[in-house]
């Protein structure tokens, strides 16, 4: 698990008096193992492990359902997904039901950017587009900074609500 989740689910607690989940770190092998466990008591296991090649993105790829890359509408971000491909492809000799999903994550409000993007994303192999993005709202980070989701945050933003709950429906539909 990043770093990030971590520091997220300690805010959480503190602004809330409780996470309302519950959040491990696991690395390597024993993410693996870990995993496996875990699965025999909660319904849904959400694995973090960024976005580098590591023993902890190879190891979560062999016991995932679902991989969710999200990439930034830029160049480098879509460039990155041939690399991506090529692990979901070695991957899937080890879990062949794995799903790889992309999501424009940080897209832009208005612009060609998105569209060229998801051309580009569309063309890879073994990669399914998502059919929504995430747009770069202040809802975001602001929800985040007090340890809540976008869903949870006053003022609401139903722009973002609807982005973030049109994601959580793309990725669950084929459970």
């Amino acid at each position: 698990m990043q770093q990030s989740p971590l520091t997220f689910t300690q805010l959480r607690a503190e602004r809330l008096g409780q996470a309302g989940y519950t959040a491990v770190a696991l690395t390597g092998a024993a993410l693996r193992s870990q995993v496996r466990q875990l699965a025999s008591k909660y319904d849904d296991i959400i694995i973090d492990v960024g976005g580098r090649d590591t023993g902890s993105l190879r190891a979560a790829l062999t016991v995932a359902d679902t991989l969710l890359v999200p990439v930034q509408p830029r160049s480098f971000d879509v460039w990155a997904l041939d690399q991506v491909s090529a692990l979901v492809a070695e991957a899937r000799e080890i879990n062949e039901g794995l799903r790889a999903v992309a999501v424009l994550n940080g897209a832009d409000a208005q612009g060609a950017d998105n569209e060229a993007a998801l051309e580009m994303i569309g063309d890879i192999d073994g990669i399914e587009v998502l059919p929504t993005s995430i747009v770069r709202r202040k809802a975001f980070p602001n929800a985040a900074a007090e340890g809540r989701a976008v869903i949870e945050q006053t003022p609401r933003d139903p722009k973002a609500i609807d982005e973030l709950t049109a994601l959580i429906g793309a990725v669950c539909i084929s459970r």
